[in-house]
């Protein structure tokens, strides 16, 4: 596989107006030709505004208003429709909050010559978190550890939400079907591209809980995610669903 041309970062935004210009600064130094859309839920403190004049003065930002707060998955869904329509060939996830560090993008980039799916990965060795109090790891890994067992899906974090896609993959997925959100939203991806048969391989990262702002993190976010995973997983034992796992695994980790 060839690098990507044209990358376009989505970064779904809700009240990130202390975040988002560090972020696109970080960004830029790190990618300087990978283009950015924010995608802006109508933040009441001035985020959208703020993405504007970016955009005004960098033709690499580009700004998707919402009319309110529809949750993140239907936030990057928008990202990927407006990514498509627009030719790029690869779309990065990442989080406005700085938890994501730009700077290990390239690594995730890179990784992307040979496959077509890249997951930042936490999980696997080399990846970390900083600054998590012991339960939310717990909870993380315990999760990530049910998905896996419940789906046979071969990947240590499902849940994670620094990705790249390659444009291929989009457009075989059904997005138009997929209405999960949170960690259910990128579950339910990863999932759909490895039953697709697509290439999927994990990249260590450090990921780095937020200092400004707060978390949109909840406790309806995780239920959900628990009670699809497990509805998924029961509809493909008994063949409900009309998917099944490759004959061979097409993940791949590295670190």
């Amino acid at each position: 596989m060839t690098q990507p041309e044209r990358v376009l970062v989505v970064v779904p935004t809700y009240n990130e107006l202390e975040n988002l210009p560090r972020l696109l600064d970080r960004l830029h130094a790190a990618v300087p030709a990978a283009d950015v859309l924010v995608v802006d839920d109508a933040s009441p403190d001035g985020t959208g505004a703020l993405a504007d004049e970016r955009a005004a003065a960098d033709g690499r930002v580009h700004v998707l208003h919402r009319s309110g707060k529809q949750g993140l998955g239907a936030a990057y869904l928008a990202g990927f429709g407006w990514a498509l329509e627009r030719g790029y060939d690869a779309v990065v996830e990442m989080d406005a909050d700085g938890s994501h560090a730009p700077e290990q993008l390239p690594d995730l980039l890179t990784a992307l010559a040979h496959a077509d799916v890249v997951l930042g990965s936490r999980w696997v060795p080399g990846g970390s978190v900083v600054d998590w109090p012991r339960r939310r790891e717990l909870l993380s890994r315990g999760g990530n550890a049910y998905t896996r067992a419940m789906l046979r899906l071969p990947v240590r974090d499902a849940t994670g939400g620094f990705r790249v896609y390659r444009r291929h993959v989009l457009e075989r997925l059904h997005l138009e079907d997929v209405s999960s959100q949170g960690y259910c939203f990128q579950v339910d991806l990863v999932r759909r591209a490895y039953r697709a048969g697509f290439t999927v391989t994990e990249v260590p990262i450090r990921f780095v809980e937020r200092i400004a702002g707060a978390s949109k993190m909840n406790r309806s976010i995780v239920t959900e995610a628990l009670w699809r995973v497990t509805q998924w997983g029961i509809r493909e034992r008994l063949g409900l669903d009309g998917t099944t796992p490759p004959a061979e695994s097409s993940t791949s980790g590295s670190g």
